[in-house]
């Protein structure tokens, strides 16, 4: 197996030494290229106006660009490597990826990319906003890895993967999971710049709206690591009846 290994922290982050780590020991091969810088939030976006460069960095075989997680798993499997991944990694995360959260994350969308472009691809994060449990994070993705490597959930998966930010004993298993949902937004928190502009700061995001049993923020809760498959068709099949009927009745 070869792996690709990305992330939307930045190639300097320790979670994403920790997972090409974890990783290593399940492939014969593991790159890593991911953002030169933080580039959290980026969701699915490509850089369009400028070139993409990719530059080796300090660790072997890891490489960084400057654009998004998306460039990054892009560029690598359409053009800088010359062997096709197996699979594709993203993380490991600083911060839950949950709900909602999965639209606007970097670390999804690197492996939305990689399973975009007919790679199985799954995506870590750790539930803290610091890696004070790495420990536990490893130990997790060598049991995911394993376990898809030796039978893969399907032919062609995306899984994202949320993992409680507890020691490793506190663990309370592993569930399958849908998406919670959130609440709207928090308003943007309007500030001045020293020369008296309106700046505008994105506020937090909504509080918990769904977090019955059964969805990823029940899971974290409960210190169960959440697994939730995801897809990528935004369409509604169920709203096409409905909107054809409107669709006759225009003038």
């Amino acid at each position: 197996m070869r792996i690709l290994v990305s992330n939307d922290d930045g190639v300097f982050s320790p979670g994403l030494h920790a997972l090409a780590d974890a990783v290593a020991g399940f492939a014969t091969e593991v790159i890593v290229v991911a953002p030169e810088a933080d580039r959290s939030g980026a969701s699915n976006s490509l850089t369009l106006d400028r070139p993409l460069y990719v530059r080796p960095s300090v660790r072997p075989h890891t490489h960084f660009v400057n654009g998004t997680p998306t460039d990054c798993v892009h560029v690598a499997v359409t053009g800088f490597l010359d062997w096709r991944p197996d699979l594709v990694v993203s993380g490991i995360n600083k911060g839950q990826n949950l709900a909602e959260d999965t639209l606007y994350s970097g670390t999804v969308a690197a492996a939305m990319e990689g399973f975009l472009l007919g790679i199985p691809a799954i995506a870590f994060s750790l539930s803290a906003h610091n890696f004070s449990r790495l420990d536990t994070a490893t130990h997790v993705v060598q049991r995911v890895i394993s376990g898809v490597v030796h039978a893969p959930p399907s032919k062609h998966y995306l899984l994202n993967v949320n993992i409680p930010s507890v020691p490793l004993g506190e663990l309370q298993g592993y569930e399958v999971t849908r998406l919670g949902r959130r609440h709207e937004a928090q308003p943007v928190i309007r500030t001045h710049s020293p020369r008296g502009e309106p700046m505008y700061w994105v506020g937090p995001p909504g509080e918990i709206r769904d977090a019955t049993p059964g969805t990823d923020f029940h899971a974290i809760a409960q210190n169960r690591v959440s697994i939730t498959p995801l897809r990528v068709d935004l369409g509604s099949a169920s709203e096409m009846d409905s909107l054809a009927q409107w669709l006759q009745r225009l003038p």
